[in-house]
């Protein structure tokens, strides 16, 4: 199927709804002394609050009520089945991290898609005002400055990159190795910012972000509005990459392909 021609405008209205209430639930905890960070993991720590709970649970009453036919998969609260053969897949907030440090690069994360990936996505980030939107057919930055449209960067080489990764240690020692042979042939590393480097990506700031261990609510939306900007996402193989796991997110071809030329000998 074309999805680009048959793409239906109701998804994308039902996508505004979701990441209007989105940040509705999570702006009056974001900075906020008192919030409660709940940890996950009995080791290491991954937290989770009351903001990232609210805003899944008021996305999920959206969909019930908008699109009761789809199914859904969220961060929080798992997956509900649907009939249409479209999965909605909610990261509430990603980069929680981020959230309870107070820097503003966390966002809230919106896809829908069938067994063949996403195509339609929303990084939306509330502190500052800005949403990335990726269709089949477009990708829309709207934010503090106006609208303009996502087009990510013309082809350099790796020499002349910015790459970005949210954790340092990446995953595994192997996956940290591999992602450091990136970083050194790189011009310039950066660290931490979840999904906001995607958004820098699809807006032509950027050249690479590489990650392992991701979940699919973590790289759905991601996949795209780079895509829908002209950019490449894969896993380190260049496989499909939404179901997680290891990821490459590249702006046009020949990165991506300089960046699978080192990714591509990790074991797995």
């Amino acid at each position: 199927m074309n999805k680009s021609t048959h793409f239906d405008p109701d998804v994308l209205r039902v996508g505004h709804l979701l990441a209007d209430a989105a940040r509705a639930a999570t702006l009056p905890f974001f900075r906020r002394a008192d919030l409660v960070a709940d940890n996950k993991l009995a080791g290491g720590y991954d937290p989770v609050t009351i903001a990232d709970r609210e805003a899944e649970r008021v996305m999920r009453e959206i969909l019930a009520r908008e699109r009761p036919r789809d199914a859904v998969l969220g961060e929080e609260y798992g997956a509900l089945s649907g009939t249409s053969g479209l999965t909605w897949v909610l990261d509430p907030i990603d980069g929680t991290r981020g959230f309870v440090s107070g820097t503003p690069t966390w966002g809230v994360l919106i896809a829908l898609g069938d067994a063949e990936g996403p195509f339609f996505g929303i990084i939306d980030q509330p502190y500052i005002g800005e949403r990335f939107v990726g269709t089949p057919s477009w990708a829309e930055l709207t934010g503090p400055a106006g609208k303009t449209a996502l087009v990510t960067r013309a082809a350099r080489d790796l020499s002349q990159a910015t790459v970005m990764t949210t954790f340092p240690e990446v995953g595994t020692r192997d996956e940290a190795t591999a992602f450091a042979e990136v970083s050194r042939q790189a011009r310039l590393t950066r660290y931490g910012m979840d999904c906001y480097a995607y958004g820098l990506v699809a807006a032509g700031q950027i050249d690479l972000v590489i990650e392992a261990g991701l979940q699919p609510y973590d790289i759905q939306a991601p996949i795209a509005v780079v895509q829908a900007a002209g950019g490449v996402v894969t896993d380190w193989q260049g496989g499909p990459a939404h179901n997680g796991g290891r990821t490459v997110a590249a702006a046009n071809a020949d990165i991506h392909a300089q960046a699978l030329a080192v990714l591509g000998s990790c074991p797995r």
